[in-house]
């Protein structure tokens, strides 16, 4: 029998291959067949997972939520030290210096990552900035978040903080970061399906031991990841119901 294995796709896209070479090392570990399938957009991943055809994923906070609740899937671990923050910035031209200073009407650019994006309008707030006085465009990745700042296609920008530092020095320094979140729960997680859950501690195991094995720390090192640390029930949680309660 082959698993299916999906990622959230908000990750960089310069960990493609990191994925594939993890999943190359998880299939070795548990002697079983892995099938991982990257998805462009979330519409696409979500109607696999409504299809039952996800048996572990890397998932977003948002996703979790339906994942866990709805579709049985329980956590096995998180990235240690890697939280979902969020970084609201603007060209480095744009006369604002905080965001009370961003007036109605603005263009707002922004992913379809959705935790991201009810973070950012949450921290929009202060400047009596909502849907109904904003003009929003979606696009594909946080790079093309930039361009759009850049050659002046919108006004404000939002981004997971991670893909905003992995930007390169060149475009950081041509962009004016006015907030970030420091929420601090908020997190990717990697979930297992009902139909993996008999070798779910097997599982978190290996990952938890990544980081002793030089092997594993290479796949770690591929991913971006210093290692795995186990996540608790209540935690997951608890993060699920304050990304409900904000939204």
């Amino acid at each position: 029998m082959s698993w299916q294995m999906s990622v959230s796709p908000d990750f960089a896209p310069d960990y493609i291959p990191g994925w594939y070479i993890f999943n190359t090392w998880l299939q070795k570990q548990l002697a079983e067949r892995i099938h991982l399938q990257l998805y462009d957009n979330f519409a696409d991943q979500r109607e696999a997972i409504r299809n039952d055809q996800v048996d572990i994923i890397y998932a977003n906070p948002f996703d979790a939520s339906m994942l866990i609740r709805e579709k049985g899937f329980k956590a096995l671990v998180r990235p240690s030290g890697k939280q979902d923050e969020v970084v609201v910035a603007v060209n480095a031209q744009h006369p604002a210096t905080r965001i009370e200073d961003l007036p109605p009407e603005s263009r707002l650019v922004f992913t379809n990552d959705p935790d991201v994006h009810l973070i950012g309008m949450i921290m929009l707030e202060p400047a009596d900035l909502h849907a109904g006085n904003l003009s929003g465009k979606a696009v594909d990745s946080y790079v093309l978040v930039a361009k759009s700042l850049l050659h002046d296609e919108a006004d404000i920008g939002f981004f997971l903080k991670e893909a905003f530092y992995d930007l390169s020095g060149f475009i950081r320094d041509q962009l004016k970061v006015l907030v970030e979140s420091e929420i601090s729960v908020v997190h990717h997680t990697l979930l297992v399906g009902p139909r993996l859950q008999g070798k779910r501690e097997h599982i978190r195991e290996l990952l938890l031991g990544m980081s002793a094995d030089p092997k594993g720390r290479g796949v770690l090192e591929s991913l971006g990841l210093p290692s795995w640390e186990k996540v608790d029930e209540e935690d997951v949680e608890f993060m699920i119901d304050l990304m409900d309660a904000l939204a």
